[in-house]
């Protein structure tokens, strides 16, 4: 892995350079073959709370974690943690369905690529725009889609379901439940 690490109101020195490399290497142990992609890390002080923000963008797949904690060495720990339940649960949901549908080989990733591009327009003077994206439907099921939305750290997901072939949304609800929003018929 290649390391991408960033500070903010913070120097990162080498102790810290190192500890963080020596703890997210490990997991490359998920990893039929280390991910060749460049792992972004920044950490940030503010108010004496320590910050470390964790994005490992893969083929298909995006790993993200983020922690605030009183100490730096343990948010680094926790962020690692988090990470790790990702690849664990998305693991087993990817080979639990591939099982299912008499795949011989356990693959790890089948997920949609985000193709987004940026656009500002302007509508009116009350409402403004200031992002567009665009990007392919995946024909998924629900529970992919709470799957996909919780790796990626949204509040929401936009899919095409599998088995009708609408557009959907699935939603984080404050209870921390998930909501499904499906078109009428």
């Amino acid at each position: 892995m290649k390391f991408n690490i960033r500070g903010e109101n913070l120097e990162v020195t080498g102790s810290i350079r190192d500890y963080v490399e020596k703890k997210i290497s490990k997991l490359e142990r998920y990893f039929d073959t280390p991910p060749t992609s460049e792992v972004h890390v920044n950490l940030s002080v503010y108010n004496d709370e320590q910050r470390i923000e964790v994005t490992i963008p893969m083929t298909n797949l995006l790993l993200r974690g983020e922690v605030q904690h009183v100490d730096l060495y343990a948010a680094i720990d926790l962020v690692v943690d988090k990470l790790e339940r990702q690849i664990r649960k998305h693991k087993t949901k990817v080979n639990r369905k591939f099982k299912q549908n008499g795949a011989a080989k356990h693959v790890f990733a089948e997920l949609e690529k985000e193709a987004a591009s940026v656009a500002l327009e302007e509508e009116s003077d009350e409402i403004e725009i200031v992002r567009t994206k665009r990007f392919d439907l995946k024909p998924m099921d629900s529970e992919e889609a709470v799957l996909q939305m919780d790796m990626l750290g949204h509040a929401f997901y936009v899919f095409e379901n599998a088995a009708n072939g609408d557009t959907n949304v699935v939603y984080r609800r404050n209870d921390g439940k998930y909501g499904l929003i499906e078109p009428n018929a």
